[in-house]
């Protein structure tokens, strides 16, 4: 008997489910992909072992129930295993079995993996983010709060809900508790309108939108405040800073990492230094510089949503030298503004430095670049691929290799680029082989950059994929998804999808599932190899195409300018790259060599 409970107690609630499929007729095979994973569980890899494992299961509660449960369903049990040599049982007499066998129940613990219990599309999914137990599952969702299950693909608010009341009902065998305010629609979340107090009895953290300041330190008679004719109607240091960050408005990235800066400082001139903004002296800047280099631990956390009470200004106990000189330079810039528009009487940023960072040799990564013989394989293996008629999701990473490796482009530049700034360029040979698209870079410069003919062929495949021609088409977006999830969020974004384009962030989904499908996929890789693709991303590409054109001598000047760099000196990197990688052939030769003469 105690072999049959410790065998039983191996047995979760995915078993009961598997079971009772199977109890219903359904195919061993469907029920292994439905609720197993060939990986993880062995009994699984076939439709046999799975048949198997489920007849052994239903025996062993078939004994338990006939030892525990009821006289009546005992009899009922052995009358159909004498009549058909097992018992035979529908849906409702399995739950009966089940119920009777309860003495042996598997109980879910900390340390069971995620694929004990999930399915494996869920399991999966979890792993991908290093969720490989229920003990980090409930760390997880209490470190991150309402908005867990945005970090983890295909894990939408339904089934996060069913998750996080799954833990819940089991949280006294785990031995771990999720946190109250851990659901799926952010009951703490703030309503539209509503606003958190800051400076106040309570130690409350609100970012800019939602912020606002306790009486005493809204800085109405800050000791900076100019006595002369404002030109801002700003009554107080909220309201100044609201008018400084609306010059933005029409530069979301900048408006972001500006009100970044500005909120944070914010927060701890009133919450940390007791002081309003407009009162801050050169030593206390000096003060918030050192602040910048290990913040309290009350401002740090994982990253949430805005209107999530477990938002915090800061997502690193240690920001980077980089991201302190920022800090202080945006800063300075912001009250030289405050100071220019009369609300300040003058900028005691001014007297503070900068805090020092080391600058490196190589400060852009071209490590990323991929090396020309696994670049001209992959795209090549790419084009396999977009052969197959519904490979409609590889023509658009064809189309996002070629644009990054042959032109240059950044992910952005891509999502908003258009076929109305894409024309044929006619040449010396009066062959429109090559064709040029006007991109919109960073800091809103303009610049012409050219697009390879095998560029504009996988334009116009993926054009056809949209039931466009792209030679006669004369506006729209270069690339566009051509299925939009019925999710509200989506519906919100896209609208009706007609003008729309890939976000930055889908390009990056893209091009992760591609360097996975291409590690599995491509039989010649070596494992350098495959861990360049695992960590390839779409700036890889440009990467690219800036040692590649080193290598075949286009102009500096030209390089510099197809890639939009502001200054000579940046595009110079990618001539040292070229030089490493002269070097790194040179002593491959030499190696080979000294081999010969051994």
């Amino acid at each position: 008997m105690s072999e049959i409970v410790e065998q039983r107690r191996q047995y979760t609630s995915k078993d009961f489910a598997a079971l009772r499929a199977f109890v219903q007729r359904l195919d061993p095979a469907v029920i292994a992909r439905t609720y197993y994973s060939t990986d993880e569980d062995v009994h699984a890899s076939t439709p046999g072992a799975m048949e198997r494992y489920l007849r052994a299961m239903l025996d062993t509660l078939v004994k338990l129930a006939i030892e525990h449960g009821s006289s009546v369903l005992a009899d009922h049990l052995k009358t159909s295993i004498r009549r058909h040599g097992s018992a035979r049982l529908t849906a409702v007499s399995l739950k009966m079995v089940e119920q009777a066998a309860q003495i042996a129940i598997a109980v879910p613990a900390a340390s069971h993996g995620v694929g004990m219990w999930f399915r494996p599309m869920v399991s999966r999914h979890l792993r991908e983010q290093q969720i490989t137990t229920l003990g980090e599952l409930v760390h997880f969702c209490n470190r991150r709060g309402g908005s867990w299950w945005r970090a983890v693909r295909r894990i939408g608010p339904g089934r996060a809900r069913r998750v996080v009341a799954w833990l819940r009902r089991h949280e006294t065998t785990i031995g771990l508790r999720v946190e109250p305010d851990v659901d799926e629609l952010e009951p703490f979340a703030a309503k539209d309108g509503q606003t958190v107090e800051i400076g106040g009895t309570r130690a409350t953290l609100a970012p800019l939108e939602r912020m606002s300041v306790h009486a005493g330190f809204s800085g109405a008679t800050g000791e900076n405040r100019s006595t002369a004719f404002a030109f801002v109607r700003a009554r107080n240091d909220l309201e100044a800073v609201r008018a400084y960050l609306h010059q933005y408005r029409d530069q979301p990235k900048t408006l972001r990492a500006y009100t970044k800066e500005l909120e944070r400082f914010l927060l701890w001139a009133v919450c940390v230094l007791r002081r309003p903004l407009s009162s801050v002296l050169v030593e206390d800047c000096e003060a918030y510089k050192d602040f910048l280099k290990a913040p309290s631990p009350s401002f740090v956390g994982p990253r949430a949503t805005r209107s999530s009470r477990r938002w915090r200004p800061f997502a690193s106990p240690s920001p980077s030298p980089e991201t302190q000189r920022y800090a202080v330079r945006a800063l300075r810039a912001a009250f030289t503004w405050l100071v220019d528009v009369r609300y300040l009487a003058g900028n005691p940023w001014k007297a503070v430095n900068d805090p020092t960072v080391v600058q490196s040799l190589v400060p852009l990564k071209i490590g990323r670049a991929l090396p020309p013989s696994l670049w001209s394989r992959m795209r090549r293996h790419v084009d396999l691929e977009c052969e197959a008629p519904d490979a409609t999701q590889w023509r658009v990473v064809r189309v996002i290799l070629l644009l990054g490796g042959d032109s240059g482009l950044r992910r952005e530049e891509m999502t908003t680029s258009r076929r109305e700034f894409a024309s044929p360029a006619l040449h010396e040979a009066d062959d429109p082989t090559v064709w040029q698209l006007q991109v919109l870079g960073k800091r809103k410069r303009l610049r012409m950059v050219p697009v390879s003919a095998a560029g504009i062929d996988a334009l116009r495949a993926h054009w056809l994929d949209r039931g466009q021609d792209f030679d006669i088409a004369s506006e729209g977006p270069l690339l566009k998804p051509l299925v939009i999830p019925h999710t509200p969020q989506a519906l919100r974004k896209h609208g009706d999808g007609t003008e729309h384009s890939y976000s930055p962030d889908s390009i990056n989904d893209l091009i992760k599932w591609a360097m996975k499908q291409l590690i599995a996929r491509m039989t010649d890789l070596s494992i350098e190899e495959k861990r360049k693709l695992s960590t390839t991303t779409p700036h890889a590409f440009r990467h690219t195409f800036g040692t590649e054109a080193m290598a075949h001598d286009v102009p500096l000047d030209v390089v510099q300018r197809i890639l939009g760099h502001l200054s000579l000196q940046t595009t110079t990197i990618y001539v040292q790259a070229e030089h490493q990688r002269m070097i790194q052939a040179a002593a491959a030769y030499f190696a080979d060599q000294l081999k010969q003469e051994v």
